[in-house]
């Protein structure tokens, strides 16, 4: 016959047993960190190893656009993502209703202005045409730099979300081509000139310190994020992730290999 405290003993043996294997099971299957190709992908690869001397396992997932990354994380094909600044993601939630959350911050992208036709913003002809991104938060952003810049003068409270069409002043008259943020690199050869995001950028072989003929300053709203769906917010993992992105070994990375054109947000 078993005793009443054997049993017991079984009891929480099965239990403890179970509760590490179903431990185990969660640790075998890794997160899924969707990015955009460049450096996002660079940084994350080294975030994979640094987190995975935690334990945690990480998978890397590109993609190519700016839109497919947040539409797999509300599908539940990713646990989180890293590629867009604060500007965007709110639009992205007013929009679409996404029920996201911010983990943390990540690095910033000074966006540049780049050509192949002259070497300074003043040598662009009367009528030049100019490559924005199609996305409101990215054009209004590239129109900002350039009322910064003393090109256009954008009407009183424009602010992050203008478009060509609050633009009042254009003394050179620019023509404003909107394109997806991804093909602005190959506008070059039949634009005048063109603004392009630095992971794109940089994929595409450019230096934003040395080949943009102006840039940003990184002092602004537009500091990527990690972003992961508002019920995991407060899971352990997340946390986890978090400490391994804001690691000095990933600081040192980031400095290291992007040498300024891409700078540490935290």
């Amino acid at each position: 016959m078993i005793s009443k405290r054997s049993l017991l003993q079984s009891t929480l043996a099965l239990a403890m047993a179970a509760g590490l294997s179903g431990h185990a099971l969660a640790q075998d299957k890794p997160l899924k960190i969707g990015v955009t190709a460049g450096p996002h992908a660079q940084i994350f690869e080294q975030v994979k190893k640094v987190a995975e001397q935690q334990g945690l396992k990480i998978q890397v997932v590109e993609f190519s656009d700016y839109v497919q990354p947040n539409a797999a994380l509300a599908a539940g094909d990713l646990d989180a993502n890293s590629y867009q600044h604060k500007p965007y993601l709110d639009a992205q939630i007013k929009d679409r209703g996404y029920k996201f959350a911010v983990a943390a911050n990540t690095v910033n992208f000074p966006i540049g202005l780049y050509s192949k036709k002259v070497k300074k913003l003043a040598d662009l002809k009367e009528g030049a045409r100019f490559g924005i991104p199609n996305d409101p938060t990215n054009g209004g952003r590239v129109l900002l730099l350039l009322q910064a810049q003393g090109l256009i003068k954008l009407k009183d409270g424009a602010g992050l979300k203008a478009t060509p069409l609050d633009v009042v002043g254009n003394p050179k008259k620019l023509k404003f081509v909107e394109l997806d943020a991804a093909q602005l690199p190959r506008s070059l050869d039949d634009l005048d000139a063109s603004a392009i995001n630095t992971n794109f950028a940089i994929s595409a072989g450019l230096n934003p310190k040395t080949d943009s003929i102006a840039q940003e300053s990184p002092d602004g709203p537009y500091v990527n994020l990690l972003v992961v769906r508002e019920a995991d917010k407060n899971k352990p993992w997340v946390a986890q992730l978090v400490k391994a992105y804001q690691s000095e070994e990933i600081r040192r990375f980031i400095e290291t290999q992007f040498k300024g054109s891409v700078l540490a947000g935290w």
